[in-house]
């Protein structure tokens, strides 16, 4: 079975509707790390400090065959066509421990997406 790992920055207000649409497409769940960023427009400053938005970053491991459709819901949950918004991606993934206890469901998965 191959995985690959989808990551998302994305403003905190809608880190859960991101991570819902994700699981909608088959995600089985997901890590949210608070973060901070920066990007091509400057950060916005009151009285000389800097004012930052929280950003999340939210990873998801999931089988390579989801991964088009999840990255998809991702992007239009994220409304990532607008500026500013957010961007994801996915990295692949050599090896996995810890995922004995979801294995069967990932066959099945597997199973059903060929029948």
């Amino acid at each position: 079975m191959r995985f690959k790992l989808v990551l998302a920055s994305v403003k905190a207000d809608i880190t859960d509707q991101v991570v819902d649409a994700g699981k909608e497409a088959g995600a089985t769940g997901a890590t949210i790390i608070p973060a901070r960023g920066t990007g091509i427009h400057e950060a916005k400053t009151f009285f000389g400090l800097t004012l930052e938005a929280q950003t999340d970053i939210i990873m998801m491991l999931v089988e390579e065959h989801l991964v088009a459709k999840i990255l998809d819901s991702v992007k239009k949950a994220g409304e990532f066509g607008k500026p500013g918004t957010g961007i994801a991606f996915v990295l692949p993934v050599e090896h996995v421990v810890g995922l004995e206890s979801q294995m069967e469901k990932f066959k099945e998965d597997v199973r059903n997406s060929y029948f």
